[in-house]
């Protein structure tokens, strides 16, 4: 190419390179904006504890103690009927056990 033909392209690749930038920002920057704002939103929910997480982890403690306490009360019922049965108050009211029947014996 001689210097005439490329003095004569150098403008319009200009003209060009310049349209391309200026196109490129104003369609671009509202996407960069919104990205800008989702990266900040994403980073201050990981900066902050999640009350959701939260509640649902004392929901399931909850829960747990819930059950441990049944448990409890079932031994205790238990434990209870055990100990205030008619043979109980027998052998607690004579300090010894009773013989078993003649029918009963092994």
């Amino acid at each position: 190419m001689d210097p005439d033909t490329l003095s004569l392209l150098a403008p319009v690749v200009v003209l060009v390179f310049v349209t391309l930038t200026v196109a490129g920002v104003i369609l671009l920057k509202p996407l960069s904006s919104r990205l800008a704002m989702l990266l900040e939103a994403m980073a201050r929910e990981k900066s902050e504890p999640q009350p959701l997480d939260e509640i649902r982890h004392v929901r399931e403690l909850l829960e747990t103690l819930d059950g441990r306490v049944s448990l409890l009360e079932e031994r205790q019922d238990f434990t209870d009927a055990l100990l205030s049965g008619p043979d109980r108050k027998k052998l607690r009211s004579s300090g010894r056990p009773e013989e078993p029947p003649e029918g009963n014996r092994p």
